[in-house]
């Protein structure tokens, strides 16, 4: 674990996160990031954005990777309605020696090393807990932590976002706080062909008949302006393949989808989702008997 001093005080930084999201398509949203991120003369300082939308439609993936695009460490800090300021600055722990270590967070630790920070989910997280950051969010640049009584100031190849679904804020967030997290990038559910590449990407094991059917049910659902995301979709075709992979011992990937495959993937449905998703594929079985 790498340590840094700052003002005499030693802080133990935390490890970027290296994780397999690749985002497929819409390359417009990751410009509206990189654009947001952009510092464009001597008095200028990068932009918050602020990325809204359904749970479920990409998001973090945007975020994460667009920050891997500029080559830097990327930090995700999952926010909660428990976060406190320290826990987004500076925590002391004991030692195993039984002396007080200073940790720093990801937000931290992306400041140190010119990384990208992404806070998820921020509207999870309270006025205090973002009040702490609001001076790290203008030109100020910087955080204080009250705790190891020191100022940590950002790199300047620093850069931070955060995600916030729309239908979730448990706290209402003040209009400083907002001001801050500009702009506001809304990221809707894909199109048809747009669904299917995710789909193609997340699950290369699955054969064109399956992905079809969970592309099929996502744009139903959209029609009828159902929260189902692209998320969903996966998981109910991942976990469909693997009730008929353990019922046969080995995955099916061959041909049109047998009955058996549509019922798993029903099943999915209602055990991920509700009911409601689970009729979609009963149409599609029915649709499929009558063939």
């Amino acid at each position: 674990m790498e340590k840094v001093t700052i003002d005499g005080v030693d802080l133990q930084l935390s490890e970027p996160d290296d994780i397999p999201m690749t985002w497929v398509g819409r390359d417009e949203l990751i410009t509206q990031v990189l654009a947001a991120w952009l510092v464009i003369g001597r008095n200028d300082y990068p932009l918050n954005p602020r990325l809204v939308g359904k749970p479920g439609v990409g998001k973090t993936t945007l975020a994460y990777h667009t920050g891997k695009t500029l080559g830097r460490p990327v930090y995700l800090y999952q926010a909660t309605m428990d976060t406190r300021p320290e826990d987004l600055i500076v925590t002391p722990v004991l030692s195993e020696e039984g002396k007080i270590k200073y940790m720093a967070s990801p937000i931290v630790s992306a400041m140190v090393k010119g990384g990208v920070a992404v806070i998820d989910e921020g509207n999870r997280m309270s006025e205090k807990s973002w009040a702490s950051l609001a001076p790290l969010m203008d030109n100020r640049r910087y955080v204080e932590s009250v705790v190891a009584g020191v100022k940590i100031r950002a790199h300047r190849d620093f850069r931070l976002c955060t995600t916030m679904n729309d239908d979730a804020s448990t706290f209402e967030l003040p209009e400083y706080i907002h001001s801050r997290l500009q702009p506001r990038i809304y990221i809707d559910f894909p199109d048809q062909d747009e669904e299917r590449l995710i789909l193609k990407e997340n699950l290369p094991f699955a054969d064109e008949d399956v992905l079809e059917y969970v592309v099929e049910f996502l744009q139903a659902a959209h029609d009828a302006e159902e929260r189902y995301s692209v998320r969903d979709g996966i998981n109910i075709a991942r976990y469909a393949l693997k009730r008929l992979a353990a019922e046969r011992g080995e995955p099916s990937h061959a041909g049109r989808p047998e009955p058996e495959t549509i019922e798993c993937m029903k099943e999915a449905a209602s055990m991920i989702l509700d009911e409601a998703a689970s009729e979609y594929f009963q149409v599609l079985l029915e649709e499929d008997d009558e063939a």
